[in-house]
């Protein structure tokens, strides 16, 4: 197990992970480098994406869920989080008195009655004090916002190629039109086999649209020329 001044270990991490899957949650002790509530015990209900994030452990801390890395906690010893036994009064016994019989009460101990309040009360009081700690790990866990995310959008409808671009809510461009020849040097930028069929069939049906108009107006031209020589002789 990782000790508390160590983090989770890989192989802690994936124990946690296979925990959860079972239905457990794993319980888990802050290291130091969690702050000021190092040494208090949690419960692990979450792994979300390392990936996206170092602080990928939830962890159930009073009434609070906050994501932490693996250094902020490390496994709990067994049995931690237990509450002690309580202590059981066994009864004095009493020896008979004749004489004066009000001062042998007086000599009988009393049950301890109240001790389980006062632990009830300083338990209440963790718990508390506890709370109002995850708020200041909250304000720790915030990141400075990054720029917005830039969407730029290459599409072909009606026979026309354009373009646009986005950034967050912000029209940067709106979309007009391209030339094939650059639209296929953007999509070639796009290391995607799919695409670039996709592309091929769309230009190989242009150029025989346009090789067909081509032929259609060669005819025509060829009509036109004829009737002209024919205008020619006759004057």
């Amino acid at each position: 197990m990782g000790a508390a001044g160590q983090g989770l270990s890989e192989d802690e991490v994936r124990g946690i992970r296979e925990a959860l899957a079972a239905g457990r949650k794993p319980k888990v002790v802050f290291t130091a480098a969690a702050g000021q509530i190092a040494g208090q015990l949690g419960q692990v209900v979450e792994l979300t994406d390392p990936s996206v994030s170092d602080e990928f452990v939830v962890v159930r801390f009073g009434r609070d869920e906050l994501p932490f890395s693996p250094a902020d906690v490390a496994v709990a010893p067994r049995g931690a989080g237990r509450r002690p036994a309580e202590s059981k009064v066994e009864p004095v016994p009493v020896e008979p008195v004749v004489a004066e019989p009000e001062f042998v009460l007086d000599r009988v101990p009393q049950p301890r009655r109240e001790e389980p309040k006062v632990q009830e009360e300083s338990k209440v009081e963790t718990v508390e004090s506890v709370e109002a700690k995850p708020a200041r790990r909250a304000v720790k866990a915030a990141k400075p916002k990054g720029p917005a995310g830039l969407t730029v959008t290459l599409a072909y409808a009606e026979g026309e190629w354009t373009v646009a671009a986005q950034q967050g809510s912000k029209v940067l461009a709106k979309p007009y039109v391209l030339k094939p020849a650059e639209a296929l040097r953007m999509v070639a930028l796009v290391d995607v086999p799919g695409v670039h069929e996709a592309v091929e069939q769309i230009l190989a049906a242009e150029r025989a649209e346009a090789e067909r108009q081509a032929e259609k107006l060669r005819a025509e031209l060829a009509e036109i020329e004829a009737r002209l020589a024919d205008l020619r002789e006759a004057g």
